[in-house]
C-alpha cells in the first residue's frame, strides 16, 4: 500500500468550513481546500484502485477531481431549507462501472469532523431496482442470508438506511425475511474514529472492510443483472 495521504489538516479544514460555511470564506480558502482535502482524497482514491480491482474489476476508483469517484463539495440547495452552500464532509463512492449516479451498487467512504465511516451496498435505488432486489431475496433467501450473515460481516457492519413501515405491495407480509423486504436502502455501514483515518494502515483497514462487505454487494449486483 502507498503511504497514508490523509492528514490532520483535512479535518481541520472541515471544522473551519463548518464554522464558516459561506462563499466568501470558501473562495478565500479554495487553494487550502484543494491542497488539504481534495488532493489527499484523490490520492487515496488512486491508491484504492488496485485493491478494488482485486475485489471486483467491475467497480471503479476514479481519481479525477470532477466526474470521478469524489463527491463535489458543493451542496444542492434547490430543495433544501438548509441553504449553506458547502458540505462539511468529504466523500467518495466507488460504484459499478455501469452505474450512472450515486443510486448504484458500490463502496463508499466519508470523512467529517469526528465521524468517519465506510459502507457498501445501494442507496435509494429506483422502483424497478428495488423490486428486483426484493424479488432476488425471495427467490434466493439462503444466498441473501449468507451474504450478510457471516461472522466477519456481522462484527464489521450494521445494516442501515430507510425502511417501509409495512411490507411492500406484492410481497407476502408474513415472509420470514419481511424486515429485509421492507428496506428502501440496502446499505451496510462501518464507523471509524477520526484518529483511525490518520493511521498509516487506514487504507488497508478500509480495503478489508470492502472485502468483507463484497458478498452483499455481489448479491445486489446479481439481482440487478450486473457483473461482479
Amino acid at each position: 500500500m502507498c503511504a497514508q495521504p490523509i492528514g490532520p489538516e483535512l479535518f481541520d479544514f472541515l471544522r473551519d468550513l463548518a464554522e464558516n460555511n459561506n462563499r466568501d470564506w470558501f473562495g478565500a480558502n479554495k487553494k487550502r481546500y484543494q491542497a488539504e482535502v481534495r488532493d489527499p482524497m484523490m490520492q487515496l482514491i488512486s491508491d484504492f484502485a488496485g485493491p478494488l480491482r482485486e475485489i471486483s474489476r467491475h467497480f471503479v476508483a476514479d481519481p479525477r477531481p470532477v466526474g470521478g469517484s469524489l463527491f463535489r463539495i458543493y451542496r444542492d440547495t434547490r430543495f433544501s431549507k438548509d441553504k449553506t452552500p458547502y458540505k462539511t464532509n468529504v466523500a467518495a463512492q466507488f460504484r459499478h462501472k455501469r452505474g450512472k449516479d450515486v443510486h448504484a451498487p458500490g463502496f463508499y467512504l466519508s470523512l467529517s469532523s469526528g465521524k468517519v465511516y465506510g459502507g457498501t451496498g445501494i442507496w435509494h435505488p429506483d422502483g424497478a431496482a428495488l423490486k428486483a432486489i426484493r424479488e432476488a431475496i425471495v427467490a434466493r433467501p439462503r444466498a441473501w442470508k449468507q451474504s450478510i450473515g457471516g461472522k466477519a460481516f456481522r462484527e464489521t457492519f450494521e445494516l442501515g438506511g430507510e425502511s417501509l413501515k409495512r411490507g411492500p405491495k406484492g410481497f407476502d407480509p408474513e415472509h420470514p425475511l419481511i424486515e429485509d423486504l421492507k428496506r428502501k436502502d440496502y446499505v451496510a455501514m462501518v464507523e471509524f474514529e477520526e484518529a483511525d483515518a490518520l493511521r498509516d494502515d487506514f487504507l488497508d483497514r478500509f480495503v478489508e472492510c470492502c472485502r468483507i462487505g463484497a458478498p452483499m454487494t455481489r448479491f445486489l449486483a446479481k439481482a440487478l443483472d450486473l457483473e461482479f
